[in-house]
């Protein structure tokens, strides 16, 4: 949803290098110099560039920027150090001649795709700046895929990622939006930005977790992450060979029904015999669609429900992926030993019917053996239904006819499961009741979700709760 005309790669970087208050250097490792070049190209780059540099050499390095304890070099600690490096630099060696100018320092590390195709280009790239130069500087942090299958190609779109990273900075640092959109002028289908952090004194009312949220509304990734402290993460820091159980739900408020599935379901994920307890990593997910549900998506509503999922020590996954294969498919890349899936039974059904439905040329077994591989399977919340009172579980499920044989092959194989030991007292619980009762507050609202969760509804005004909102700055 692009809201301005983009401005072209060498026009971007001309208006910059223009600019006689802008100065810093470039540290760039691992696909050549291509963002510093396009500033050379682009004329007048003695009035930007105090420096250039790649240390390629893994030795060279490590004695410019200290060795990393994990062995890797394209990391976000890595980053993290060469911007602290490079800008230090700056400050001893120019400050007294240039004090009112705004510095910067740029950064990447990247690993592009090799000659045999065998790897995945992604990188860190990373830009510590001044606004003001009686300040100290801002950080902004990101994580890049690059999908090109061409060395040269990647090594081109690093190149108009960093001009348009250094642009953004300076140009839009009040309008967050065009900040972030702007990221991907020039780059639509040729990169995915899944991790991006701002921090410093001009971006102190900045909320990271809005910046996930705007990154998957305007396309810059599939699937973000922040996690309890309110922290963008990337998921390879995080995910890469834990066993990953995920709780998909609108969480509009948390209930005691979802506290119940989450306590339940991770107790049986740990007790899976191909599941290690000490390498498990409990999400919550979000989906555009589950915040869309009322229309617009509101940015207040996602902060409410990010508040209370971070306040319940929950890492959140904020997701463009409605249906669960995209979600399945997105983890392929960092090898989860066991993926689980809870969910509400209603849920399930509607799934194994859209699948059913959906494959009626022939590619059924194919659908659901995608979407049922021997790395994922779904815990499953029962329903109690309306009018009988009859709970409605893995086991009565109304099954369409011509799918009952894979279905029952998919319980048998364990990838489908009842979660056991549930509260039943809870199952009269709907989150949707429980938000028109809170906004009115009527009486009730507050046995229905955790002491704290209500604690934190009634002081901070969540969801619309009708109390005198006080001034709070997440």
């Amino acid at each position: 949803m692009p809201i301005k005309h983009a401005i072209e790669t060498k026009q971007k970087a001309l208006e910059i290098n223009l600019d006689e208050q802008i100065y810093g250097s470039f540290a760039e490792i691992g696909a050549g110099q291509e963002v510093a070049r396009y500033f050379f190209r682009a004329g007048a780059a003695a009035g930007t560039i105090a420096k250039t540099m790649s240390a390629y050499d893994k030795k060279y390095s490590d004695e410019i920027y200290g060795a990393e304890p994990n062995g890797r070099y394209v990391c976000e600690s890595r980053l993290g150090k060469m911007l602290e490096h490079e800008y230090d630099l700056l400050e001893q060696r120019l400050r007294l001649d240039r004090s009112k100018t705004l510095f910067f320092a740029f950064a990447d590390t990247i690993s592009a795709i090799n000659y045999r195709k065998t790897n995945k280009g992604h990188g860190w790239i990373g830009l510590r700046f001044q606004l003001n130069p009686t300040e100290k500087p801002n950080d902004i942090l990101l994580h890049v895929k690059m999908h090109d299958n061409d060395n040269s190609l990647q090594q081109q779109a690093v190149g108009i990622l960093g001009v348009n990273l250094i642009y953004a900075c300076f140009r839009y640092p009040n309008d967050i939006d065009s900040l972030v959109q702007s990221l991907m002028d020039s780059l639509r289908d040729r990169v995915e930005i899944d991790m991006l952090r701002l921090n410093g004194p001009h971006f102190r009312g900045v909320d990271n977790r809005l910046l996930c949220l705007k990154m998957v509304r305007f396309g810059l990734s599939t699937v973000t992450m922040f996690n309890a402290a309110g922290t963008p993460m990337h998921p390879s820091e995080t995910l890469y060979k834990q066993s990953l159980l995920v709780i998909r739900g609108s969480f509009r408020p948390i209930t005691l029904v979802n506290v119940d599935m989450i306590k339940t379901a991770t107790k049986q994920f740990k007790a899976e015999p191909d599941v290690d307890a000490e390498r498990i990593t409990v999400v919550a997910e979000i989906t555009l669609d589950n915040l869309g549900l009322d229309g617009a998506i509101e940015e207040q509503d996602f902060l409410d429900r990010a508040e209370l999922l971070c306040a319940q020590g929950l890492t959140v996954l904020v997701t463009d992926c409605e249906k669960h294969q995209k979600l399945i498919n997105y983890f392929a890349d960092y090898r989860i030993t066991k993926l689980g899936m809870v969910t509400g039974v209603r849920i399930l059904l509607d799934l194994i019917n859209e699948t059913y439905y959906q494959n009626v040329d022939g590619s059924l077994l194919l659908a659901f053996g995608a979407l049922f591989n021997r790395h994922v399977k779904m815990y499953v919340y029962p329903v109690q239904q309306e009018g009988s009172g009859e709970l409605m579980n893995c086991q009565n499920l109304p099954i369409p006819e011509g799918i009952k044989f894979l279905y029952q092959h998919l319980q048998n194989a364990k990838h489908i499961e009842d979660i056991r030991n549930f509260n039943p007292d809870l199952l009269h619980i709907y989150s949707k009741e429980v938000l028109r009762l809170l906004r009115s507050d009527d009486y009730g609202w507050e046995k229905m979700v955790p002491h704290s969760v209500a604690e934190l509804i009634r002081e901070r005004c969540l969801f619309n709760f009708p109390c005198q909102r006080l001034e709070f700055e997440y």
